[in-house]
């Protein structure tokens, strides 16, 4: 054998290891038994309400798509049903702490899952659910992984408040969750962990966790036999639109819908924010998917008379500008004369958990104070509103206004939400008017009062909240930008209006915020079982 075969030898067993090395990991990633579908322990007669949350999908480029005849699925129920346009999100505008509001009904003042990503001052620990890799990397892939699958169900989601799926097992009603992070239940369910990512020591090899009675979570949790090829890393683990479809379509398949499914369909976000909020390509992916399940009936009206249908979005999207030095605001040269907190620098003057278009700021150096630090702030112009609370008063300034605004509930001023505060100041701030007969009236920060109050009461501590206008983006050294595409996270209307599709609902949606969604949801199903 001549030293270039020789050579060639060696390089095609170097490949062939490397191959088999490759293979193993994929197959110690992504190999997970099937569930079984057990029948329902509950007695329901009704129609099942099925729940289709599209990440980020926005009314607009909807209506677009419909129009086009690039959305026949969604239109063909927006037709057959109701369709309301402006529906409020939650704040921040970040996937998670959105999840926790419709499933708790309430704000995050209350459910204390601050955002996506957030700062935990008594763990001194900087606590993510998921976001850029680079960030990922950061904060340690071990504790994003265990903070999505373990702590977010089990300790950060305040346990006074109720699930939708605990408030349904107290009335013996079953009910399911497809690849929804936040899935809190009464029904003890055992995780299949991955074998690689338990010996790496990045989960735990056995997880015990309650959800609903069915609970599908990606990799971690399948009934489908067909997901076997949908749960590999390159599909996320399993967190993709065909997942969540052919776990739902199994369980219509088996006649084992339950009373209530929530089915989460994640794909459009990242298309989103790489092609911006008009990208109708995600759309139409979207649209291909709820095509599978209607089509498991043999035509769509039968699809429509058997189950009560709800599509919505969870928050929309901001179009970044393309100008990077213009779009993004860069936090560390802003407060570049603050120390910052980073796992290897924990005695840090201040903590920044950035949520895209917003940001929690902790000031953990007592020698700072609001006013220091909020003029440091207003330096640019970028930021729309600053604001804290003290002394019973939450307070809001911007570098465009010379004063403040302060607001608190319960006081003389009532919104259109039937809720009462005590207002005083700039109004312009968060573009609020007040009539003649003390009624405030939002602008561009729709339900602003209640989502910001939110907001600043969702865990202890010294909290500056920062939000950015239309067209910016915070930054810092570490976080994913978004420059030229999607981004989300703020008060704006442009990331927190969504639309919202039902059909067959007994009683119309009247308040139209996605934490008015629980009790609504609740009476759609307890309604049929009265």
């Amino acid at each position: 054998m001549n030293n270039r075969t020789r050579k060639a030898t060696i390089w095609i067993a170097s490949l062939i290891a490397v191959a088999g090395v490759a293979a193993w990991l994929i197959l110690a990633i992504s190999i997970t038994p099937e569930r079984k579908l057990e029948a329902a322990s509950g007695e329901f007669s009704g129609k099942p309400v099925i729940v289709l949350l599209v990440d980020s999908l926005m009314s607009k480029p909807l209506q677009q798509a419909m129009k086009e005849g690039k959305a026949p699925a969604l239109a063909f129920l927006a037709k057959k049903g109701e369709f309301h346009p402006e529906v409020v999100s939650a704040y921040p505008t970040m996937s998670v702490s959105i999840d926790s509001t419709i499933l708790t009904g309430s704000y995050a003042d209350q459910h204390h899952v601050p955002g996506l990503i957030w700062f935990s001052e008594k763990e001194q620990q900087m606590i993510s659910y998921g976001s850029g890799p680079h960030e990922i990397l950061v904060n340690g892939v071990k504790n994003v992984l265990q903070h999505s699958i373990i702590h977010l169900n089990q300790q950060h989601l305040s346990r006074n408040v109720q699930t939708i799926y605990e408030k349904l097992a107290q009335q013996q009603i079953p009910s399911a969750s497809i690849n929804g992070l936040v899935y809190r239940g009464n029904t003890p369910h055992q995780l299949h962990i991955p074998r690689l990512l338990a010996h790496v020591d990045l989960l735990p090899a056995e997880v015990t966790t309650a959800g609903p009675e069915l609970l599908s979570l990606g990799v971690m949790s399948q009934y489908s036999k067909q997901n076997d090829q949908y749960n590999y890393p390159w599909d996320r683990l399993g967190f993709s639109n065909q997942f969540t479809v052919n776990e739902l379509a199994s369980i219509i398949k088996q006649n084992k819908l339950p009373a209530f499914t929530f089915a989460y369909l994640p794909d459009a976000d990242a298309q989103l924010h790489k092609h911006g909020p008009d990208d109708l390509q995600a759309i139409e992916h979207a649209d291909q998917s709820l095509q599978q399940l209607l089509d498991l009936y043999g035509s769509w009206e039968a699809a429509a008379d058997a189950a009560i249908w709800i599509v919505l979005g969870d928050s929309g999207q901001s179009l970044v500008d393309s100008n990077k030095q213009q779009a993004l605001i860069k936090m560390n040269e802003l407060l570049g004369k603050y120390s910052l907190w980073s796992p290897k620098k924990q005695d840090a003057q201040l903590a920044l958990a950035l949520n895209e278009r917003m940001s929690y700021i902790h000031i953990l150096d007592n020698s700072i104070s609001y006013s220091e630090l909020v003029d440091t702030l207003k330096q640019d112009k970028r930021i729309r509103f600053i604001a804290w609370h003290e002394h019973g008063k939450n307070i809001v300034e911007g570098a465009d206004f010379a004063g403040q605004l302060s607001f608190a509930p319960q006081g003389g001023y009532r919104d259109q939400y039937n809720q009462q505060w005590d207002i005083e100041g700039e109004l312009p701030i968060l573009d609020l008017t007040i009539d003649d007969k003390q009624q405030v009236s939002y602008g561009q920060y729709p339900d602003a009062l209640a989502r910001l109050h939110g907001a600043l009461h969702a865990q202890s501590g010294s909290i500056v909240i920062i939000d950015v206008k239309p067209s910016y983006e915070l930054h810092e050294r570490h976080s994913y930008n978004h420059v030229g595409g999607g981004s989300h996270g703020s008060l704006h209307q442009a990331d927190s209006l969504v639309p919202l599709i039902a059909v067959g609902a007994s009683k119309p949606l009247e308040d139209k915020r996605l934490v008015a969604l629980q009790s609504w949801l609740m009476t759609l199903i307890l309604d049929q079982s009265s």
